[in-house]
């Protein structure tokens, strides 16, 4: 077996959280959200959050739900320089939890870490300088 990416992450949000999803996310992040429609139709339990052309996380609302422990992050890379990520974010009014130069699937890459509005932690990792 050969994996060659991640395709999706799912997580659990809370039920009354799709609004402050949609601000972190599309408005803040910038990207962009599939199957709304369908989410509200009733159709689908999820909507997702696009990261990428093969890369989505699924948030689907669900009761009181919070990040569970053993949860850590998910890591996103970006086409950003690392200070060109840190101006977006900041203009967004994101805070950046911290920065760091991971070792990632591609190698060491310089990123920030930020978290979203129900404590899951996202590694935005930068893919120039």
């Amino acid at each position: 077996m050969n994996g060659t990416a991640i395709d999706h992450v799912k997580l659990r949000i809370p039920e009354d959280g799709v609004g402050d999803a949609l601000a972190f996310y599309r408005d803040a992040l910038g990207f962009g959200i599939d199957g709304m429609d369908l989410y509200e139709s009733g159709e689908k339990p999820f909507f997702s959050v696009r990261l990428a052309p093969g890369a989505v996380i699924h948030l689907q609302p669900e009761g009181s739900t919070t990040a569970t422990d053993g949860y850590d992050h998910v890591a996103v890379r970006v086409d950003e320089t690392i200070d060109g990520l840190e101006r977006e974010l900041d203009d967004a009014g994101v805070d950046v939890d911290r920065r760091l130069d991971p070792l990632g699937a591609t190698g060491v890459a310089p990123a920030v870490y930020v978290t979203d509005p129900f404590g899951y932690r996202l590694e935005l990792k930068a893919e120039r300088e």
